[in-house]
C-alpha cells in the first residue's frame, strides 16, 4: 500500500512539473493604448506607449491577463485637453486603468475580463487578435464603452460649448515575449 502512495505522488509531481514547464510568462512594458472619441468641434485621439501586459501561455491560450496604464502618460498634443481628460477621470486620485482576464485563445475572438477606470470595475467583453511570431505574442483588443458607465462626466469647456461624447473606443495593442 504505501508504494502505492509512493507512485501516485510520484505521478502527480511529475504532472505538476510537466505543467509547469509548458507554461511561459510573458510581459511587455512598452504597450500602446489609444483612446478615440468625438466632440461637438472634432473627433480627438489620446496615445500612450508606457502601458504594462502580462500573462502566462499554456498550450493554444495566454492565461492570468493582466494590463494596466498609469491615466496622465494619455497625451494628446493638446494639454489644456489632456488636462480635462485627467480632471474628468480623477486621474490623482485613481492613476491607473487597468484590465484583467483569466484567459484568451491564439487567433481572432473575444475577451471577457474586467476593466477598472477610475473606481469603478465592470465586465467587458473584448473584440481580440492573438498571434505568435517566435518567441513574441500580439495581443491586438479594442473596447468601445461609455465615459458615464464608469462614473466619468465627459469633459465640456469653452463654457461647455464644446462638448466631449460619452462614447469612447479604447484600443490596446502589447507585444509580449
Amino acid at each position: 500500500m504505501k508504494n502505492l502512495v509512493n507512485i501516485k505522488t510520484l505521478f502527480l509531481a511529475f504532472g505538476l512539473f510537466s505543467v509547469m514547464l509548458g507554461a511561459q510568462k510573458i510581459t511587455a512594458n512598452n504597450v500602446k493604448t489609444v483612446v478615440s472619441g468625438t466632440s461637438t468641434l472634432h473627433a480627438w485621439t489620446m496615445t500612450s506607449t508606457t502601458g504594462t501586459f502580462s500573462g502566462t501561455v499554456s498550450g493554444n491560450s495566454i492565461q492570468d491577463i493582466r494590463y494596466t496604464m498609469n491615466s496622465k502618460t494619455l497625451k494628446s498634443g493638446k494639454s489644456a485637453m489632456d488636462n480635462n481628460a485627467y480632471k474628468a477621470i480623477q486621474a490623482d486620485k485613481y492613476p491607473n486603468i487597468s484590465f484583467t482576464a483569466t484567459a484568451v485563445n491564439m487567433g481572432k475572438g473575444t475577451m471577457t475580463g474586467k476593466l477598472t477606470v477610475t473606481n469603478t470595475v465592470k465586465t467587458i467583453t473584448v473584440p481580440v487578435n492573438v498571434t505568435k511570431n517566435g518567441n513574441s505574442y500580439t495581443v491586438w483588443g479594442q473596447a468601445n464603452i461609455k465615459m458615464s458607465d464608469y462614473g466619468v462626466t465627459p469633459p465640456a469647456f469653452m463654457m461647455n460649448t464644446v462638448k466631449t461624447g460619452n462614447e469612447i473606443t479604447i484600443t490596446v495593442n502589447a507585444i509580449a515575449n
